[in-house]
Order: structure tokens, then sequence, then C-alpha cells
């Protein structure tokens, strides 16, 4: 048990600042890849409607 317990102690210190900075940089990704899918969508609409497409 008691090595168990050390196992997890270290598991916990070496991550621990680790998980900080991986989120952080996800939210970034995950930002810039909504923005590019919106502007993709908005790009597809407008052409769209310029082109006379029927709704």
């Amino acid at each position: 048990m008691k090595t168990t317990l050390l196992i997890k102690e270290i598991y916990l210190e070496g991550f621990k600042n680790l998980g900080n900075y991986i989120l952080k940089n996800y939210l970034k990704i995950f930002a810039w890849f909504s923005f590019f899918l919106i502007s993709i969508g908005l790009y597809a609409l407008i052409f769209r409607m310029f082109t006379g497409f029927a709704f």
C-alpha cells in the first residue's frame, strides 16, 4: 500500500504544472480551430447567397 501511495504522489507531483500548460494550449488551438470553421461556414453562406442558391 505504501508503494502505491508513493507512486501516486510522484505521479501527481510530476504532472502538477503540466496540466495547466496543456489545458491553456489546448484551449488556444480549439479557439483558432473554431474560428477557422466559422469563417469557412460564413464564406460558404455568403457564396451561396451571391450565386443565387435557392434555400
